[in-house]
């Protein structure tokens, strides 16, 4: 018993190290852009402060990488496992385009149609996840209500500039 909770445990860690792996380099081209190019641009009235950002996006990256480690450890005696990571990739992989997108190459416009395809993928993760481990799916709701509000945010910025 305590060998598979300690297996679970690193599985867990793996996937928090994963995940804020990609938020760390998602966050150096968004550091760049912060003080310069988005503090110059329109935002509507509900754009929270700037500085809310990066406690946020921790959370949220070591709630995924917790969910990541979880489905990881159960996937592995679960048809469905290997389809659950998938998405999870996926998804990852799009997280960190976004960011590439609207603050490194800043085009909020291409970066609202990667995080539309972002979504769907969240979803579709939540969806495999759940097959998994239920606990793993629900650690993903805050980020899929995020990646949302993002969203919301992503087109008032294309319509506003």
């Amino acid at each position: 018993m305590k060998k598979n909770r300690s297996q679970l445990y690193i599985a867990s860690l793996l996937g928090i190290i994963i995940s804020l792996g990609v938020g760390f380099f998602s966050s150096i081209v968004t550091r760049e852009a912060i003080p310069t190019w988005y503090n110059e641009l329109s935002k509507p009235f509900f754009s929270p402060p700037n500085w809310l950002f990066a406690p946020v996006w921790t959370l949220l990256y070591t709630l995924m990488g917790i969910a990541l480690g979880r489905v990881w450890y159960f996937g592995r005696k679960h048809r469905w496992g290997k389809t659950a990571l998938y998405h999870f990739g996926a998804q990852l992989v799009f997280n960190g385009l976004w960011s590439l997108l609207f603050f490194g190459l800043k085009n909020p416009l291409l970066a609202l149609i990667i995080i539309f395809i972002l979504w769907v993928l969240i979803e579709r993760t939540i969806f495999w996840f759940r097959l998994v481990d239920k606990k793993s799916a629900f650690m993903l709701y805050p980020y899929l209500a995020w990646v949302s509000f993002a969203t919301i945010l992503n087109l008032s910025i294309v319509y506003l500039n």
